[in-house]
């Protein structure tokens, strides 16, 4: 699995479903991975956690990533998954999530290295597939050991290491520390993917100027924003910065993304999920406060068109006295 070089979607629960990750792989994204799951709900064949396997052939490659903190169990799921055609298994360190810390797993697992060894340990030996992690900075700002924690991985067999340059302790807030990827890129061997503060294609540059990381992990970037691949790349190409999308292509992606929802979900989950990404894509745009509000009452596929619709022409005022 070559990592070098390439733009990647980071594995955002709740948002990087396979509709989305359809829209990042047309705008030129290079990597994608599946939303986080649970071993425990695999081990259990739960209902919630199947369809996160869902896999379409245009999204390859794609990396499964699974959290828990027990590496026999661990182990035995990856060798569950290993022949459903992904690509790479990738083992969540980072998440910082109560419900899942508290269990011992996500980003609870930075407060112990020879754990993570193990896990790592057990699943290479289990799967003919790599086996990555995808860690923090640390726990919190007295313990920042990702370099550790990456040496170990890497003597573990694993294949490759995405750092966001933030502690737990921080979750999204402030800023990633940019230094600590730098670090982990300085005592391993193995590709390093940088993550943390992504939102442009000069911070691809500066990133790389900094750490000298070998590929790039976008994540809340890319949230109502899959153009960022394309621009990335174009700036890659030609040292310009594309124009952004005007409000007709930000329509008509909003669109294609329900299209795809409905397809993958049914129009009533569909729609009901679409709700958060039409913020994400109007935000600090012409009225997105007025369509942040109104996209709540959306029940259906033609809702969501007529109040689109409306948005783009500018008289999006008269849906308040309307149905939708």
């Amino acid at each position: 699995m070559d990592f070098c070089n390439k733009l990647i979607l980071a594995p955002m629960a709740g948002v990087c479903d396979q509709p989305f990750r359809l829209l990042c792989k047309e705008q030129g994204c290079d990597i994608l991975y599946t939303e986080m799951i649970s071993a425990k709900g695999l081990y259990y064949d739960n209902k919630n956690t199947i369809p996160l396997l869902s896999m379409h052939e245009d999204e390859k490659p794609l990396g499964v990533q699974l959290f828990g903190s027990e590496p026999e169990l661990m182990a035995e799921m990856a060798k569950k998954i290993e022949d459903r055609g992904f690509s790479f298994i990738d083992v969540n360190m980072g998440c910082p999530v109560p419900k899942i810390v508290n269990n011992g797993e996500g980003s609870a697992l930075m407060k112990t290295p020879l754990l993570i060894g193990k896990i790592v340990s057990a699943m290479v030996k289990a799967t003919k597939l790599p086996v990555t992690i995808k860690i923090r900075s640390g726990f919190d700002e007295e313990h920042i050991n990702a370099p550790e924690v990456a040496k170990i991985a890497e003597e573990s067999g694993a294949s490759a290491i995405a750092v966001h340059g933030r502690t737990r302790k921080q979750y999204y807030s402030g800023h990633a520390d940019w230094a600590v990827i730098a670090r982990v890129k300085d005592c391993v061997n193995i590709p390093v993917i940088g993550n943390g503060d992504i939102l442009t294609p000069q911070d691809v540059i500066n990133m790389k100027k900094q750490t000298n990381c070998d590929a790039f992990m976008i994540g809340r970037g890319a949230r109502g924003n899959p153009w960022i691949f394309k621009e990335i790349k174009e700036y890659f190409r030609s040292g310009t910065v594309s124009d952004r999308p005007d409000l007709y292509e930000i329509k008509r992606t909003m669109l294609r993304h329900a299209q795809l929802m409905i397809e993958f979900k049914g129009e009533f989950t569909g729609i009901h999920e679409m709700r958060k990404h039409v913020a994400w894509y109007s935000a600090g745009l012409p009225d997105s406060a007025r369509l942040r509000n109104l996209i709540n009452r959306v029940e259906s596929y033609e809702e969501l068109k007529n109040l689109l619709d409306r948005w783009t022409d500018g008289d999006i005022a008269e849906c308040i006295s309307s149905h939708i």
